[in-house]
């Protein structure tokens, strides 16, 4: 059946061209759509971004934003006006909105110490002809594949003008957490601010932390034999605490895994982490020093002063050949240090 169908409104039209319909409009977010036909609506007019935000039910941000895209994309102008207008020093990017001129006289008071600065949509758009920050938000929007929402915006902001952190710095934060699956902005952030605390002001100053903390978590992560996956958010906490606050070789760190699975028989982080931080607090730095606290524990267990306070010859002391405990599942070699009784030992010696 053939349809020839014609529209019973007689009035003005808005002409919108094959080429839109044919190049365009499949690739672009809904949202765009509407306000680019709003704007074709209303071209030649003057007509301001709170209007069109009004109009659509949408927020001035989500119109700045789409006006960028079509920018972008070659479909819109500058000689389409708007107020405020979106000038060539306007980021082209999905954070311009508001041209720096345009920004209100009043500044922003510091943020508290310890809090981030709030970053209005006309401070992010008084960045836009920094030319650094520009490209910032172009590579992190491709690496990311996204238009970034006001949110990712003023987060970037605040890394790049807030903690002065250089942009190429930032383009490899991006980098380094999308390949490694994490694309979120608050995933990023976290990383950005770690970077910034440990004081890394260079790509080679990141690359060479990455390159040796992947080598010390491949390390433990074959010491507990979990060599089919890449450590959690939790265990990467457990290992750059081991290297990083505690300070220690990666050869104690393996031999700390190594009793926790004699221990436990389990790869528990929990496990390895105390064992650690009893050696922290003994000032233990060398597989020697632990070898001396190993001999000094034995030396105790010979001469009776076991943690229980009980004397060398109590009966419940038996002999490798000795008695089986009651437990018929102890068929496993027992822990024979107790490095929490040995710790608070030389804890309280030391006082």
């Amino acid at each position: 059946m053939t349809l020839n169908i014609k529209s019973s409104f007689k009035i003005n039209v808005t002409v919108i061209t094959n080429e839109f319909i044919d190049d365009y409009m499949a690739a672009a977010n809904g949202e765009y759509i509407k306000e680019y036909l709003y704007l074709m609506r209303h071209e030649g007019e003057e007509i301001t971004i709170p209007q069109i935000a009004d109009a659509l039910n949408h927020t001035e941000s989500d119109v700045a934003r789409a006006i960028s895209y079509w920018k972008n994309a070659g479909v819109l102008k500058e000689s389409i006006s708007l107020k405020p207008e979106i000038t060539p020093a306007a980021s082209e990017t999905a954070c311009s909105g508001i041209t720096a001129e345009e920004q209100p006289k009043s500044k922003q008071k510091p943020a508290p110490s310890g809090h981030r600065m709030v970053y209005s949509p006309e401070k992010i758009s008084g960045l836009a002809g920094d030319e650094d920050f520009s490209q910032l938000l172009y590579i992190a929007q491709k690496y990311m594949n996204k238009v970034f929402t006001q949110r990712e915006c003023e987060v970037f902001a605040y890394l790049y003008d807030g903690l002065h952190m250089p942009a190429e710095l930032l383009e490899f934060v991006v980098e380094y957490c999308v390949q490694g699956g994490h694309s979120s902005i608050r995933y990023i952030e976290t990383v950005a601010i770690s970077w910034h605390e440990k004081g890394f002001r260079t790509v080679d100053d990141a690359k060479s932390f990455a390159l040796t903390f992947t080598k010390d978590s491949f390390a433990v992560m074959k010491a507990f034999g979990l060599n089919d996956r890449k450590p959690g958010d939790m265990e990467k906490d457990f290992i750059e605490r081991w290297f990083r606050a505690y300070g220690f070789a990666r050869e104690l760190v393996i031999e700390a895994c190594n009793r926790t699975l004699a221990a436990t028989h389990s790869p528990s982080f929990q496990y390895a982490d105390k064992i650690l931080e009893g050696w922290k607090k003994a000032g233990v730095r060398s597989m020697e020093e632990i070898r001396k606290l190993d001999e000094q524990y034995a030396d105790r267990i010979r001469s009776g002063e076991h943690k229980t306070g009980k004397s060398g010859d109590n009966k419940q002391t038996q002999s490798p050949k000795g008695k089986r405990g009651q437990n018929q599942f102890q068929n496993f070699p027992q822990r024979e240090i107790d490095y929490d009784a040995l710790v608070l030992k030389q804890l309280t010696e030391r006082q």
